[in-house]
């Protein structure tokens, strides 16, 4: 779910700016209707705009996973389909050795085998207006979607304390 990652992202300084939207597929200007039937390739994802003389790309893909379930395979959280699962999407293979480095992080970490995959970036395009920054735009709607997910209790699960959200 984009909605839930904006949040977290933005808040880590050198951060500019977290765009909702999909990347993926092969489908030109995909819509959320498209990607909700989950046919398309594409998934929900975030492109994160920083400045990488105050935040590493290892930080940022760090605070992703601490953000997400990489033992699911089938979506995230209450979010199911293929549309939904975690990827982290790479443009260079010293992007990729970082992703790489936080996965085998994460497998030794949890002891468990992780589900995020690791692909080469492909065009991204973002998401409809009423999606960016739903955390802030819609925030009583945000709060109850994440909290009936239970996103926040099985995070707690996965990592320890809760990051913030």
């Amino acid at each position: 779910c984009f909605w839930c990652l904006e949040g977290p992202l933005e808040r880590i300084p050198g951060v500019g700016d977290v765009l909702a939207g999909y990347t993926g597929g092969d489908e030109e200007h995909p819509t959320y209707r498209q990607i909700g039937r989950g046919n398309t390739g594409h998934v929900e994802a975030v492109r994160v705009v920083y400045d990488p003389a105050q935040v590493s790309y290892a930080e940022i893909v760090d605070a992703f996973m601490r953000n997400i379930d990489p033992t699911q395979n089938d979506g995230q959280f209450c979010d199911r389909g293929t549309q939904y699962r975690s990827i982290i999407f790479v443009a260079n293979a010293e992007e990729r050795a970082i992703a790489e480095a936080a996965l085998q992080k994460a497998r030794e970490t949890l002891g468990r085998t992780v589900a995020t995959e690791i692909r080469d970036a492909k065009p991204f395009w973002v998401a409809e207006d009423y999606h960016q920054d739903y955390y802030r735009t819609h925030a009583a709607q945000y709060t109850q979607y994440r909290n009936a997910c239970g996103r926040d209790q099985r995070l707690e699960e996965i990592w320890g304390a809760t990051p913030a959200h």
